[in-house]
């Protein structure tokens, strides 16, 4: 008789690999204990073992991406070796920002917790020695921090954005803008003129990858006159 295959072990990376494969399939509505534990053929209870509970795992899973950050801009410092320091923090920039991509739900899960996870403070140590090997001063590294928000996690934070799965009635978006010309002329011109292309990758509402660039040179730019 043959010998049955050996169940790899359940441990905290395994579920939350599968964690993030069924975020990325689904979407965060389809997470639950009870799923997750199906989908790695456990027993839900097991899963606590690993995992304290929802919160548990939502705190795992921002722990899960911010690594995936951290090695893509370890990665992308490798492939900048030598470069000037707006290339390297650009590279970096970017290469969190195809992690998001890769796991569009991260920018919301990543902005509602209410911890710092552990390791953004390595990733963000990068950052500061890269801006001072490039020459600034602590202060002013300090204020870059604060410009750059969390587009040094890949993503542009808004302030006001629909919700993430508000289906959009094309009908009553064109009514709306049409009201809108008539008593906000600049908004609504503005909104016409910045209709993203398909092509773009987007994160939301109004986060597409070449307003995101755009952003980062601007504020490259305004390092650089600080700097001088």
């Amino acid at each position: 008789m043959a010998a049955r295959k050996r169940r790899e072990p359940l441990s905290r990376d395994r579920a939350l690999a599968a964690a993030i494969a069924l975020v990325d399939a689904e979407g965060m509505a389809a997470l639950t204990m009870r799923r997750l534990a199906a989908d790695l053929g456990v027993e839900a209870m097991s899963l606590y073992h690993h995992l304290p509970g929802k919160e548990g795992l939502l705190d795992g899973l921002v722990d899960a991406v911010i690594a995936e950050i951290a090695a893509a801009g370890g990665q992308a410092e490798t492939d900048a070796a030598g470069g000037d320091w707006r290339t390297r923090l650009r590279l970096r920039f970017l290469a969190a920002r195809a992690v998001m991509l890769r796991h569009p739900w991260a920018p919301a899960l990543l902005s509602s917790r209410p911890t710092i996870p552990a390791g953004v403070y390595g990733y963000y140590e990068g950052i500061l020695a890269t801006l001072v090997d490039g020459g600034f001063s602590y202060r002013i590294a300090h204020r870059a921090l604060h410009a750059f928000g969390s587009l040094a996690l890949g993503f542009a934070q808004e302030v006001f954005r629909p919700a993430p799965d508000e289906e959009i009635d094309a009908d009553a978006a064109e009514a709306e803008l049409a009201a809108m010309a008539e008593q906000l002329p600049h908004l609504a011109a503005m909104v016409a003129a910045e209709m993203h292309d398909a092509a773009d990758p987007t994160l939301g509402w109004c986060d597409s990858q070449t307003e995101f660039e755009f952003t980062l040179d601007l504020l490259f730019d305004g390092l650089e006159n600080a700097r001088a």
